[in-house]
């Protein structure tokens, strides 16, 4: 099978540098040695979503499933570099959230079909902007990489995973096309929630941790008000300035704001302080993550982070 040889290659290729061994992985193509299709998701997000499409037709292997693991900074293994590059089908986040990705499948096979989420944000009219090679120094005023948030745009990839599964196996086309209908419906129903909430809250105040929340709070119509200097240090992994720091907590002993969406995948002690500064204030916490919960699809972990976000807000 071609997957075994390449993954031999890139075994042997482990004392190389990293560059040389994702080389030595471009031996990608439309289907394993045995004709079976193969999809790879960056995470566990976006191989939940290129499930609820493929159904019972593809197997999908994720990444990245561990949540631990931080998708901005993952480094991917040889193992990994040979799933990706064998791959039929490549889904991922794009926007320089998940990197590594590009930089495997930029050494591959230029034909290898790919959806590219960040792509897709408002029908790629933000594509490439903000986001480049780094998620370091990004907008998040106008564009943010966490488009799992946005529910177009997760809708707007759903669809294009079924039209390349139904390219590379045409005589299930129809069933794909079908199941990204019904992914649409169930997405639907999180819109719902979040219009409820927009309705309800018409630009209540919010704080973040981290931008990581931007599209499912700007689709609630509620503002974040939390310092741009802070969210991005945390985001990058830095310090916030003091002055930053200040600024925040006084947002929460203030009771300036109604609930703090709080990233606990990334946490750290200046984020944990302030979690208990805003528990300390009686502020709601409302819980983000970067990779499916246990247990979890897609639509059941955003159904319940839009109920959890609504709840926090009454």
């Amino acid at each position: 099978m071609r997957a075994s040889s390449c993954f031999r290659a890139v075994t042997a290729a482990v004392g190389l540098s990293f560059a040389a061994a994702l080389t030595l992985t471009a031996c990608g193509s439309d289907t394993t040695g045995d004709g079976t299709l193969t999809v790879v998701a960056s995470t566990n997000v976006w191989g939940s979503v290129a499930q609820a499409v493929a159904g019972d037709k593809v197997d999908v292997t994720s990444i990245i499933t561990e949540p631990s693991s931080d998708p901005h900074s993952f480094e991917a293994s040889p193992t990994d570099a040979a799933k990706l590059t064998d791959a039929s089908l490549i889904v991922y986040n794009g926007g320089g959230y998940d990197h590594f990705v590009d930089d495997i499948i930029g050494t591959g096979n230029s034909d290898q079909l790919t959806v590219n989420a960040f792509d897709l944000l408002e029908g790629g009219a933000h594509a490439g902007e903000g986001g480049g090679d780094s998620h370091e120094g990004h907008d998040h005023g106008d564009v943010n990489e966490h488009v799992w948030f946005d529910v177009d745009t997760v809708d707007a990839a759903a669809q294009s995973i079924a039209d390349k599964l139904g390219q590379l196996d045409p005589d299930n086309a129809d069933a794909y096309k079908a199941n990204a209908a019904t992914f649409h419906g169930q997405l639907e129903q999180i819109s719902a929630i979040t219009d409820g909430i927009a309705a309800a809250h018409k630009d209540a105040p919010v704080a973040q941790t981290e931008p990581i929340a931007y599209y499912l709070l700007q689709s609630a119509g509620l503002k974040d008000v939390t310092p741009p200097d802070f969210t991005s240090a945390i985001e990058n992994g830095n310090d916030p300035a003091p002055a930053a720091i200040a600024a925040t907590r006084q947002l929460l002993t203030g009771k300036q704001v109604q609930a703090l969406v709080y990233n606990v995948q990334t946490q750290d002690r200046v984020t944990q302080d302030v979690r208990a500064t805003a528990e300390s204030a009686g502020i709601p916490v409302v819980e983000v993550t970067e990779t499916l919960p246990e247990g979890l699809d897609y639509i059941q972990w955003q159904t319940n982070t839009a109920e959890s976000l609504a709840a926090a807000l009454q």
